[in-house]
């Protein structure tokens, strides 16, 4: 029962990580390998925001959030847009640009154990036996609410079916009078905007460190790959695959086996089906 609660529990927590990764590859397909600093700023914005400005952590969050989104925007607009095609330029621009975010965090201070944020609620429940707190309840409700707005969000509203159709058939997009760079900017945003929210879920269960942005890139890119690079409804799937798998090794082995059944899940599916198991030879609705 243990391995049953905290396998979902790891599970949700791995597909809001790999959520906005995979949104903005399948909608522009740029691989945004600044993920896992975005992630790690708005933890410590929202630090920022909450201790050393005053503000409510409501307020804080939703403000490092909406931070987050713009600066998304602003890199693709002024950085990923000039190498947008050519793809190992994309992965060295966006690497290099969350390195560099990253590593100026550490050089700036940011680093040991000091910093941290509050749960959003205290205390727990049994389930089955089974002690869980609270929070990790709420990631999970709201992981689940995330999921089902960006399915209802890509498949009713007017931008959603723009992006879709952008993922889809780019060129046909264009001959329909949507502007790829409009959507793939749109993309960013919304995809920086959930690496933020994966943030502030999931940074009070531990601290705010800038290790935490490269091991956040490592999972993303991991549940991204078994699933299918660009398609996010893979990349849901896959993060169960994997997050039960970290549950069982955690459970058997030892918790310093997490990060190795991540790398393993990347090398196996490269060699057994480099597609991933919603990849290209699937239907293009399936993308997004």
């Amino acid at each position: 029962m243990d391995i049953l609660i905290y396998g979902i529990i790891n599970s949700i927590a791995l597909a809001l990580m790999a959520l906005g990764f995979a949104l903005v590859y399948g909608i522009s397909r740029v691989p945004n390998f600044a993920h896992g600093a975005l992630y790690v700023v708005t933890g410590f914005l929202t630090w920022i925001f909450l201790r050393a400005v005053g503000m409510g952590y409501l307020i804080s969050v939703l403000l490092a959030i909406a931070i987050t989104g713009v600066i998304g925007a602003l890199i693709y607009r002024f950085i990923l847009i000039r190498v947008r095609g050519m793809s190992i330029s994309e992965i060295i621009a966006s690497y290099a640009i969350g390195l560099t975010v990253l590593e100026a965090l550490r050089w700036g201070g940011f680093k040991g154990m000091t910093y941290t944020l509050p749960v959003f609620v205290t205390g727990g429940v049994e389930i089955l036996g089974t002690p869980v707190d609270y929070h990790r309840l709420l990631i999970v409700v709201i992981g689940a609410a995330v999921i089902f707005f960006l399915w209802f969000f890509t498949h009713y509203t007017r931008l959603g079916l723009a992006l879709r159709g952008m993922a889809q058939d780019e060129r046909a997009a264009l001959m329909l009078g949507i502007d790829s760079d409009t959507m793939a900017l749109v993309a960013m945003g919304l995809g920086s905007m959930l690496a933020g929210l994966a943030a502030v879920l999931l940074l009070p269960l531990g601290n705010i460190v800038v290790e935490a942005g490269y091991n956040v890139l490592i999972l993303a890119i991991a549940v991204c790959i078994v699933g299918g690079l660009g398609s996010w409804v893979g990349a849901v799937l896959a993060s169960f695959l994997i997050g039960f798998a970290q549950i069982l090794t955690v459970s058997y082995l030892g918790s310093h086996y997490q990060m190795v059944v991540a790398l393993l899940a990347i090398i196996f599916t490269l060699i057994l089906r480099p597609s991933g198991l919603f990849g290209r030879q699937k239907e293009l609705e399936e993308r997004v």
